[in-house]
């Protein structure tokens, strides 16, 4: 199991690296080309939009075995992402935008894949603290990747990058192959369930997976909405250069690396319910601190915010994983990510537009949405209801029990 655990963090430091790369690296070349800030930010909605299509991409592994559809998925976009080296002028920017569809279609994939096969690999009362680690991983290559993407890009132009974003899905199909699957779990479901409706029916049929994953893509959609407010609060309030946009930036990151490596043991001794609601809170205590017109109050506000919203997406990646039959285990997944991050495409214009009322309503009223969604939900748990911690939603139910597969 901690060879199997060792692996997953060595992919997720892998494909957090390569993925920060390519969308920093993307934007900086299609902007040397065009000269268009628009089209640059394209770049972006290119690598995301295909969330959308969660529901029905991550159906692909519930008819099909996980392990070889990520390997030849990670070896495509390898091929895929080579196919940069025709890019020579404006003439070419198609091609770009067409790979980063490419590249974000794959990564709907290959995120759904992986989150049917964890349970495979470990157990469940490892799952928590894999995903913590793997969040860490993540977050800390998006301190370290874009610096290195920059770098590359400035004494090669962009195709060495393209050249080290192809090596990188090939290194991860490696490690996948080296993963060794020891647990089957035996909750195969009689009758075959299609469609998208399969996936929304687990996801709000089971109380934890519902809760958790509303909670995350709240907290998730206030981030996006309060980026405008951010960058009012430090320009317009606090009279500093945008340069310290960076400096929130790496305060975050280093808050999210802190979550994920206390959230593991936090979801075995808590569950998933209860670490979502608090991921919640702290997100919504970060938005008030940084109305105070205090620079140091806004540094530690992005500490806590970083913490905050890892904890309510591993909670609800744990849920997902520990409360998902494993025939859906794919498409339920997929679609838990859809609702996740697909409302943040809403949240981010909704944000600039509401900016302009001031900077300071816009982070009180996420605050207000963050915390009535931690407060309803902790009033409407069987457990406040109950007082029995093992059989209720705060609690991270195992599987049933499984059997060793060669």
């Amino acid at each position: 199991m901690r060879r199997n655990a060792g692996l997953f963090v060595a992919i997720s430091l892998l494909s957090g690296f390569g993925g920060s790369v390519m969308s920093l690296v993307a934007g900086i070349w299609l902007l040397d080309l065009t000269g268009s800030s628009s089209l640059a930010a394209l770049a972006g909605l290119c690598v995301y939009a295909p969330v959308l299509a969660g529901p029905w991409l991550g159906g692909l592994f519930d008819r099909a075995p996980a392990r070889p559809l990520i390997i030849a998925v990670n070896l495509t976009l390898a091929a895929v992402l080579l196919s940069l080296f025709a890019v020579r002028g404006p003439g070419e920017t198609w091609l770009i935008f067409a790979v980063l569809c490419a590249y974000g279609l794959g990564h709907v994939v290959i995120d759904a894949g992986e989150t049917a096969l964890l349970p495979s690999s470990l157990s469940p009362a490892e799952l928590g603290h894999v995903n913590g680690w793997r969040s860490s991983a993540q977050e800390g290559m998006k301190l370290v990747a874009p610096l290195a993407g920059a770098g590359l890009y400035a004494w090669h132009g962009g195709h060495v990058v393209a050249v080290l974003s192809a090596a990188v899905p090939v290194l991860v199909a490696i490690l996948y192959a080296r993963v060794r699957l020891t647990r089957t779990p035996a909750d195969r479901p009689q009758e075959r369930q299609r469609g998208l409706r399969a996936g929304l029916a687990i996801l709000f049929g089971q109380p934890v997976v519902r809760v958790t994953v509303a909670l995350a893509a709240v907290s998730i959609a206030m981030s996006g909405f309060t980026t405008a407010a951010v960058y009012a609060i430090v320009i317009g309030v606090l009279g500093l250069p945008p340069a310290f946009l960076g400096v929130l930036a790496g305060a975050q990151g280093a808050g999210s690396i802190l979550g994920g490596l206390i959230v593991g043991p936090l979801i075995a001794r808590r569950g998933p319910v209860a670490v979502g609601i608090a991921g919640t809170v702290l997100f919504a205590a970060g938005c008030l601190a940084r109305c105070l017109p205090w620079w140091p109050v806004t540094v530690a506000a992005s500490v806590v915010a970083g913490i905050g919203l890892p904890w309510t997406l591993v909670a609800a990646v744990t849920a997902v994983q520990t409360h998902t039959p494993t025939a859906l285990l794919g498409r339920v997944a997929a679609t838990a990510n859809t609702v996740m991050f697909g409302p943040i495409a809403l949240a981010i214009p909704l944000g600039s537009a509401a900016v302009h009322l001031g900077s300071r309503p816009s982070l009180i009223a996420a605050a207000g949405i963050c915390l009535t969604s931690a407060v309803a939900t902790f009033y409407r748990s069987p457990m406040r209801r109950s007082g029995n911690a093992s059989t209720n939603c705060f609690g991270s139910q195992p599987r049933p029990p499984v059997r060793s597969q060669q």
